[in-house]
């Protein structure tokens, strides 16, 4: 018995030893995340809309980035245009903006499906509407904090929450 106890705890002071001198183990795995000059050249080429911000880009948001670089050549040239075209959008929000754009798709993803999908077809409605009547409506309500000219809420117009980006934004501002 004496043994037995004997050989599990040098088991566990083995173990222990182990990982703790093992390199490069002692602390959380954190992915790296390349600055602008470290990026192939065809990520570059993919993300160039936030060339001129990339650096100074949290962790989390370049890896989301790059997953979404990693994903683009799969897709077909119809999605990787609108991909192109919700980045540059996304690159010229504020701060603020995006902040307001984060905590919509948050609260859209909270909606029940149904909801959700009434939401997505009103925001439809609303973007077949002519320019004028996008104004007009603009004008009659005011917009959300942080998202400058935002077309109408839901309430009273009949048109969804105005998303800070656009309403296919949800692919890329996880």
């Amino acid at each position: 018995m004496a043994q037995a106890l004997r050989a599990l705890i040098c088991s566990a002071a083995l173990a222990v030893a182990c990982i703790v001198s093992a390199p490069g183990v002692a602390g959380p795995l954190v992915q790296h995340s390349p600055t602008w000059a470290e990026l192939s050249p065809s990520d570059r080429q993919i993300l160039l809309p936030l060339q001129g911000e990339w650096n100074q880009l949290d962790a989390p948001r370049r890896q989301k980035w790059l997953g979404i670089a990693k994903r683009y050549p799969s897709l077909s040239p119809t999605e990787q245009q609108r991909v192109q075209a919700q980045m540059h959008t996304w690159a010229q929000l504020t701060p603020a903006q995006r902040q307001a754009a984060r905590e919509q798709y948050k609260t859209l993803k909270q909606m029940p499906p149904e909801r959700r999908e009434e939401v997505r077809q009103k925001w439809q409605e609303y973007q077949q509407l002519p320019p004028e009547k996008r104004r007009e409506l603009a004008a009659r309500t005011p917009a959300a904090p942080g998202t400058p000219n935002a077309p109408p809420s839901a309430a009273g117009s009949g048109t969804p929450p105005a998303p800070a980006a656009p309403a296919t934004t949800p692919a890329i501002a996880r």
